[in-house]
Parts: C-alpha cells; sequence; structure tokens
C-alpha cells in the first residue's frame, strides 16, 4: 500500500473517479469535503448543480460509501465568505470582474484538504482537476495542461511550490467522456451527474442581483455612460453590472454597436466604444506567481491566456517592478478585452511558467 492521500470530494464526477484511480494506483484514500456555502433550495429552483452545499455532501457520501472510504466534512464558511464571496462582490464595485475559483483553490480549498491532510496523516492531497505536476530536473514544481479536450491549469497558477510539491492529479490524461465512461464502470452512482458552473455562490449566473442583495446601498450607484471621448450617451444601473468587452444588456440606444471599453470609477462612468476599441496590445498585472519558472525568461516567447475560455496568444514579458511581483505583458497581435480583475496565465509550451492578475 503506498502513502495515504486526502482527496478533496465534491460530490461529481471528477473528483469521484479521482478516488478510484488513486485506489487502483494503490494508495489508501480518505476523502475530504469543504463545507463553503449553504443555498441548495436556490440551486434547485436554478438547475444548477453545486459543489458545495448540502446536496453536494450527500452525493459524496454516497460515493465514498460505495468506494470504500471515509468521509471528513469541513466547514470553511466563514473563510470562504470573507476571502472569496466579499472580495468578488468588492471587486465588482470597483470595476474589475474577477474569478472566484483562483482565490478560492489557493486560500480556501488548498489550505482545507492541506489542514485536514495533517491532521489525518496523509503524505498528499489530490483533486479532479484535468492537470498534472511534474517536479523538474531543478527541483521546482511545474503544472502542465491537461488533455486538449480539458485543461483547468488556468485556475490553479495560483498554488505554491508547497502546494504543489503536495498534490496529485491523476485526471490530467484524460478526457471528460473517459472519465464518465470509468466512472460508469465502476458503478460509481454520479457517473451522469452534470458538471457544476463555475461560480458555486451564484447558481443563476445572474451576479448584479446577488451583488445588489449582498451589498445593499453600496450597490446603489447609477451613473453615466460615456464614449471615449466624454460625450455622454446615457445612464448605467451600476458599473457592477458591466464588464469589458460586452455589447449586450447595455440598455442604450446609438447608431451603432457599442461595447464596454473602460471603467471610469473615480467618475462611477462606464466607458462605451466600438469593437475596434476593445482591442490592445498590452497589460500590466501584478500579484505574479512563478510556477515553473523561479522567475520569467524576458526575451522568451510565451502563450498568455487572459480568460480561462481563451485560446492564448503570443506576448512577451517585462518586469516593471519585479520585487513588488508586477509585470508587462507585450502581445505579438493585440487581444480582445483585456479585463482587470482576470488573470493573465502565462504557458512555456504544456508548462505554466506563471501568472498574475490584470490591473489594465
Amino acid at each position: 500500500m503506498k502513502e495515504k492521500v486526502l482527496v478533496g470530494m465534491s460530490g461529481g464526477v471528477d473528483s469521484s473517479v479521482c478516488v478510484y484511480l488513486l485506489q487502483q494506483q494503490g494508495y489508501e484514500v480518505e476523502g475530504v469535503f469543504l463545507h463553503l456555502w449553504d443555498d441548495d433550495e436556490k440551486c434547485r429552483r436554478a438547475g444548477h448543480v453545486g459543489c458545495c452545499g448540502a446536496d453536494a455532501v450527500e452525493d459524496a457520501r454516497a460515493v465514498c460509501s460505495v468506494l470504500s472510504i471515509p468521509l471528513h466534512v469541513v466547514s470553511m464558511k466563514e473563510e470562504f465568505l470573507g476571502r472569496v464571496v466579499d472580495s468578488f462582490c468588492d471587486s465588482y464595485l470597483k470595476g474589475s470582474t474577477p474569478n472566484p475559483c483562483i482565490e478560492c483553490n489557493r486560500f480556501i480549498k488548498w489550505k482545507g484538504m492541506m489542514d485536514t491532510a495533517a491532521r489525518q496523516k496523509a503524505g498528499y492531497v489530490a483533486t479532479g482537476h484535468y492537470a498534472s505536476v511534474i517536479r523538474r530536473e531543478d527541483g521546482r514544481y511545474a503544472l502542465k495542461r491537461g488533455s486538449i479536450k480539458k485543461d483547468q491549469t488556468y485556475v490553479l497558477y495560483r498554488l505554491t511550490q508547497e502546494q504543489l510539491s503536495k498534490t496529485l492529479f491523476p485526471l490530467g490524461e484524460y478526457d471528460k467522456a473517459q472519465i464518465r465512461s470509468i466512472a460508469k464502470e465502476a458503478g460509481i452512482p454520479v457517473a451522469a451527474k452534470r458538471d457544476s458552473q463555475d461560480v458555486c455562490f451564484i447558481p443563476d449566473g445572474d451576479h448584479g442581483a446577488f451583488i445588489r442583495d449582498r451589498m445593499g446601498s453600496k450597490a446603489a450607484c447609477e451613473g453615466e455612460f460615456v464614449l471615449t471621448d466624454g460625450t455622454v450617451i446615457g445612464r448605467h444601473k451600476g458599473i457592477y453590472n458591466y464588464t469589458y468587452g460586452q455589447r449586450k444588456g447595455l440598455g442604450v440606444a446609438y447608431g451603432e454597436p457599442l461595447f464596454v471599453v473602460g471603467m471610469d470609477t473615480t467618475n462611477n462612468r462606464v466607458v462605451l466604444g466600438r469593437n475596434e476599441e476593445c482591442y490592445r496590445d498590452w497589460l500590466e498585472a501584478v500579484k505574479v506567481n512563478h510556477v515553473s519558472q523561479e522567475r520569467f525568461n524576458e526575451e522568451k516567447t510565451y502563450i498568455a491566456k487572459i480568460r480561462y475560455s481563451d485560446p492564448g496568444s503570443r506576448c512577451h514579458v517585462e518586469y516593471v517592478d519585479e520585487d513588488a511581483g508586477r509585470i508587462r505583458v507585450n502581445f505579438e497581435r493585440p487581444v480582445r478585452a483585456v479585463t482587470p480583475g482576470q488573470a493573465v496565465v502565462l504557458y512555456d509550451g504544456d508548462y505554466v511558467a506563471g501568472g498574475g492578475m490584470i490591473t489594465l
């Protein structure tokens, strides 16, 4: 029997097959469910499959029963609320569009899993993410892309070297169809369960309504729509309702299609422009985390993803303030809708070189 591994369970098919594959590899496996959020009734009404509430934990229990492993249930609601939910709302009010999964992975999920692993004397933690961890010849731990059809390294780029050194990703070489097939053959009860949505605490996808409900008067901030030359052309319903590159749902009439090209938070204005004004050939990012490389090579060409679904663009990196973790990414061709609050993740071939949070 190999070392003990603690698997983060969500009640979904990916984490369930993660357990099964590790068992097949000879590991002693236990599960942990991190209880982060409660709004199961709202999830049911929206037809949303949650990954961190009461319904999900029951699915996780059923899987653990079939696979004959114990399940530890750990509440991290307070930490999740402060670090992820409130931060999400604050960012939108400041004109940014955050990716809460990135923050949650490093500061909530991995912390919760590794703390529980220490208590249970487990040497590793594991999840059902589509990625791989490779130890390079220089001793650094690198994140490698998942399969062509499924890759989740973008939301994992903030994991530290210590976290990566204790992490296993058994699904890295598989695609979703293969995982569902394995689950069905193994008799795992959630083999056909639908995937959960990205933002687990907003089941209906209406982030504007969620922020209004949560932030109250702080979110009651109507203001002006302006063109890039400052011309006022209408009223917006609050900066938090909009994101860069957006066209639909603006509610403003004009002689040609307009898109969100900027946020003037000082004057509470949303800046609109033509589609070509959505493009730019550089960005700056902060809170840089180096993964496979100790520092970026300013002579090298990287592939940058500026959002989860982005196929990537060729670019070069320079340090604006290396000590402060600020970089500038220069694209070989302009990219559309660079969005503050999102991550820019830099790839060197199949490996995550590192990344940071976009500021401008």
